[in-house]
Order: C-alpha cells, then sequence, then structure tokens
C-alpha cells in the first residue's frame, strides 16, 4: 500500500549480480584471525552509530497496546549483565543455556546475553506441555534453564530434580517468590555490571541449538553456528526486504527457528525496529498492531493468514494499512488464495519462502524483486544452488527437465548450513548425497526457474501411478468461498493403491450438506483432473494442528485408519517450524 517498491532497496540482488559468501560476510564485523560473535552482529555493532539510540524492540504486553521502547543500547547493556551473570555463576563457554519463556524482552537480553558469553542457546516453545520439555532438556543436557516463575512451577518443578546436568535455573519476567533451587535473574541483573567484551568465536562454533521433530520419532537437535548470522542478515535483506528503519514485525514464536533467525537475529543485524507482541492470536489486535505500530514489513505464516481471511475482508480495511511495504509467510506452503486475497484486501501480494530448521536460514523465497507466481516457492536466493532430484543407483541424479517431481536437494556450503544432529552421528550423514543435501520434501522446477512444493516424501500420495501432492489438492479446495481449511490424505485402495480423501472446515455461514460436497467434488475434478481430485469429502469442526498451528496430515491418516497416534506431544514436522 506504500508507494515506495523493493526496487528502491540497494541491498536487492538485482543490485548485487556478483553475489558472494566472502562479500556478504564482509557486511559485519571480523572480531580478529576471522573470529565472529552472532550476538555482536546484532547488538554491539551498532553501539558506535546512530543506530545505538533507535528503537530495537517495541514491547506490548498481553492486557496493552501501548507498546514500551528499547533501544538498541538498553537492549545490549542488558544482555551485557545476563552475559556477567553466566561469568559469575562460572557458566562456561560452550555449555547450553535453554530459554523457556513467552515474547518478553528479558528472553530477548538471556538469547543475547548467552550467546555473547560463548554459550550455544536453545530455545522451547512455552506451550510445550512438561514431557516434550524434559525430554528435550534430557537430550540436550543444558547447564542453565531460563524460565519465567510462571512456567516453572507448571511445567517444571516436578521434575527438574532428576536432572543431574541443569546446575542453574533462572528465573525472568519478574519474580514473586523464587521457589527453592532457583534464582531471580533480574536481582542478579541488576547487581553486575552493563559492560561485557563480547567473546570472539569461531566461525564454526556452535551457537544453536534447535529441536525439530521432523516426521516421525525423538526431536532432533539440529546444531547451527556463530557464521550462520552472514545467511540470516543478508536473506533479510533479499528475501524479506529488511531496511535500516524499518519497523518489522515477525508473529513467530521465539521457541521456533523462524522466531530466532528471523524474529531476533536477521532483523536487529539489519537495524530495524522490531515489534514484539506478548499476546497469542487475535484477529482485531493483529490490525491494530499493523495500525498502530505503522509496520512496514510483516512475516507471519499461513495459518494465521488463514485466520483472517475467515474473518472477512471488512475488518482489514477498517484499519490503516498503509505503512505496510511487504508482506511475506512461511511454515507450510502459501496457497494462491492467500496471495490473491492479500493483493485484493491489503493491497500488497504475500510473498512465500522455503526453508527448514536444517537450513538456517531462507533458501527458496518469492524475492522483491521477482514476479510472484501465487503457490511457488520464488526462486534460490543468491548463493544458494537447489536442484530437483531422483535416486539413481549410485546416489542421486539431478533432473534437468521442468515440471519434473523430484526431491528437493541444495548444495552445500552456505553459513547457515546445521552442523549435525545432537547425538545422532548417523542420521546427520543420511541427510546427504556427496556435495548435496537432502531435504525429504518433493518438488518441481518450472521451465522459469521457479520452484513448487509439492509435500514431504511422507506425505506423498501415490495412486494408480500418480504422485499427489496433497498441498495442490488442499490449494484447490481452498478456491472454494465456503473452504476454510482443507487436509488431504491418501486412503487405502485395493485397485489404485491409494485415492485421496479431504476433510475440510467451512467459514462461518455455509451449511455442511451433499450440495456442497457435491460442488467442491466438482471444482477439484475440474481443477486438477479426476485422477488427482479427491474420491471423498468429510467435513470437520476443525482439523488437528502441530503447536505451531500446521495441519497434522499424519493425525488426520492414523485416526481414519485405526492407526497408533503416538506421542503428539513432541511432534511438528513440516518446512520448518
Amino acid at each position: 500500500m506504500s508507494g515506495s517498491t523493493a526496487q528502491d532497496n540497494p541491498n536487492q540482488p538485482s543490485r548485487t549480480p556478483s553475489f558472494s559468501w566472502d562479500r556478504a560476510r564482509a557486511q559485519l564485523t571480523d572480531l580478529g584471525k576471522g573470529r565472529i560473535n552472532l550476538a555482536y552482529e546484532a547488538l554491539d555493532r551498532h553501539m558506535d552509530g546512530p543506530t545505538a539510540d533507535r528503537t530495537a524492540l517495541r514491547f506490548l504486553t498481553r492486557d496493552s497496546l501501548v507498546a514500551e521502547a528499547i533501544s538498541y543500547r538498553a537492549l545490549n547493556d542488558r544482555a551485557n549483565r545476563f552475559a556477567n551473570v553466566l561469568a559469575t555463576l562460572g557458566v562456561r563457554p560452550g555449555e547450553r543455556v535453554y530459554g523457556l519463556s513467552q515474547r518478553i524482552p528479558d528472553l530477548y537480553a538471556a538469547f543475547f546475553g548467552a550467546i555473547k558469553h560463548g554459550c550455544v542457546f536453545t530455545p522451547l516453545f512455552p506451550a510445550f506441555g512438561p514431557e516434550p520439555i524434559r525430554q528435550r532438556v534430557e537430550i540436550g543436557e543444558p547447564a542453565v534453564l531460563v524460565t519465567t516463575e510462571r512456567l516453572y512451577r507448571r511445567k517444571v518443578a516436578d521434575w527438574v530434580q532428576g536432572v543431574p546436568c541443569l546446575r542453574e535455573v533462572l528465573l525472568i519476567g519478574g519474580v514473586d517468590e523464587a521457589p527453592p533451587g532457583t534464582r531471580d535473574a533480574g536481582t542478579l541483573m541488576d547487581e553486575v555490571s552493563p559492560d561485557y567484551a563480547t567473546r570472539p568465536m569461531d566461525a564454526g562454533a556452535p551457537v544453536l541449538l534447535h529441536f525439530t521433530s521432523g516426521t516421525t520419532g525423538t526431536p532432533k537437535g539440529a546444531l547451527h553456528v556463530h557464521e550462520a548470522v552472514i545467511t540470516h542478515h543478508v536473506t533479510g535483506q533479499y528475501a524479506l526486504d529488511l531496511r535500516p528503519g524499518d519497523v518489522y514485525w515477525c508473529t513467530a514464536d521465539p521457541g521456533w527457528v523462524t522466531g530466532t533467525s528471523y524474529g531476533m537475529i536477521a532483523p536487529l543485524t539489519n537495524g530495524t525496529t522490531l515489534v514484539v507482541d506478548e499476546a497469542e492470536f487475535d484477529a482485531e489486535r493483529w490490525y491494530r498492531i499493523l495500525q498502530d505500530q505503522a509496520v512496514s514489513v510483516w512475516y507471519t505464516a499461513p495459518t494465521a493468514i488463514r485466520m483472517l481471511m475467515r474473518q472477512g475482508p471488512e475488518l482489514a480495511r477498517a484499519h490503516d494499512l498503509s505503512a505496510l511495504r511487504f508482506l511475506a509467510s512461511v511454515g507450510e506452503p502459501l496457497n494462491p488464495e492467500a496471495v490473491h486475497w492479500g493483493r485484493e484486501v491489503i493491497g500488497l501480494p504475500f510473498h512465500d519462502n522455503w526453508w527448514q530448521t536444517e537450513t538456517g536460514g531462507i533458501m527458496i523465497a518469492n524475492r522483491p524483486d521477482l514476479a510472484i507466481r501465487p503457490g511457488s516457492m520464488g526462486q534460490p536466493i543468491p548463493g544458494i544452488e537447489a536442484a530437483v532430484a531422483r535416486q539413481g543407483e549410485d546416489g542421486i541424479e539431478l533432473i534437468e527437465e521442468p515440471d519434473q517431481t523430484g526431491e528437493l536437494v541444495l548444495k552445500k556450503g552456505w553459513p547457515s548450513m546445521f552442523r549435525g544432529y545432537l547425538h545422532q552421528e548417523e542420521r546427520y550423514r543420511k541427510c546427504f548425497d556427496d556435495d548435496w543435501y537432502l531435504t525429504g520434501d518433493l518438488a518441481r522446477r518450472d521451465a522459469d526457474g521457479y520452484f513448487w512444493f509439492i509435500g514431504r516424501t511422507d506425505d506423498v500420495i501415490k495412486s494408480a501411478g500418480h504422485l499427489i501432492g496433497p498441498f495442490e489438492v488442499e490449494s484447490a479446495l481452498l478456491e472454494h468461498p465456503a473452504v476454510a481449511e482443507a487436509g488431504v490424505i491418501g486412503v487405502p485402495d485395493e485397485v489404485a493403491g491409494e485415492t485421496v480423501k479431504a476433510f475440510v472446515t467451512l467459514k462461518p455461514g455455509h451449511t455442511a450438506d451433499k450440495a456442497l460436497q457435491k460442488s467442491l467434488l466438482g471444482l477439484a475434478r475440474q481443477r486438477l483432473g479426476p485422477a488427482v481430485a479427491p474420491r471423498q469429502i468429510e467435513f470437520r469442526d476443525e482439523l488437528p494442528r502441530t503447536r505451531s498451528g500446521k495441519i497434522m496430515r499424519r493425525l488426520l491418516r492414523a485416526r481414519e485408519l485405526g492407526l497408533p497416534e503416538g506421542d503428539l506431544s513432541t511432534l511438528e514436522g513440516g518446512s520448518n517450524e
């Protein structure tokens, strides 16, 4: 809705045709002998310039829409204090610090303070139950847990005494009465200096441990290193069009990789003002935030966009969203209808992009300098080589022909590529075939170099010789004005092997009856053809979701076939969390 365009941004790849990772690294600070520190790039390097007194965070509490402004200098001082607390407590560089908290400023101070001290930080999603938290603690063996008094009492206190590795539990966000075995981090931070010499780290030294469950099984701990900040920084520019002074809102929780990579690191390395909202999703509140905070760049999830779409266009049009310049989406594929809705209702399209916990940063995007192809993941970011491959006798074979389905693979060498799964070396090795990282996602590349997501390799439906991606069927159903959400699975069929079944929730004002069912089947057959369209449609009041909002096709399938559902508390699969 703004008159400004992405082509005004000198950081865009159209202005930097000779991209190299060495040149990207030169945008940041060499701390001597090629060493680097992620927290230094986000905070310290701004301290000698005008950015130091710029607002870093605008924090909104659950009960207020009046933002508290926290400058880069103030956030840096608070992070320094936390680093000094860790040093005082005898926490050593390289040890792990876990963060379990809602979105509050103290979490940001603890995150960057731990990294300044050379520790490895692990974010945890605060909506997890006690068992998933304990499981991740036992796998990662942190020395320190940073959490709030409320979360400690509700989710940690009953089992923490049985974890010998955990030496300190530090409570943030204000403490009424510190339970036995915990310390009030706020009091400790007030007693130490706001000065701290951020520790130079080897580029390949671990800095982040992100847990992801993938599609099944025990959570995997993906290790990332300090030089990952190079990817965070430049992809913030290339994929999200971030510019110094932007007001930026990433709605992802810091407990997930999106909420750290693009909700903490990238916006601060790029000198933006970051909106932080403690409250959960509420459509009217979100529109008020976009309006009142004059957000210019907004990064959110397809699930949230579809929830806004369900509210109708009137609520959006009742707010002044003219400050918005760029909209982006991640977390699961973005249906074309959402792109069109953004353009029609907000005045700007959403730009989808693709990456995974393992890639550490955005790999493929509908970049600001590209024409959007609704439903497409976009094209690779500069410095990323992506391809579609099939399994051959001696390993993978790259598919050169356009519009052929295969596994999406990435050429190794980008700075934020994960460097291992904690305690699972063999599992890590299986992610690679020579110089190629195997993503586990099926995709196709069209003749113009745009990539199109088909599905996870274990989500794809094989029907009468056809490989059917659930996403393309769900996208077709979402074109119907009655459909709010759709989830698609394959069900056994004696003749075809599998056939497609769709589960659908409806927008308010529509009735689940045979006439609507017939209308949906007709639309799907018209759009997809009879070989791909669903044979069955079942209406549901709601669809099962992961805690990060993605539809759980595996659970739909398990319930449909009467299979064991397993421990669903840890399932968070998908392109990224």
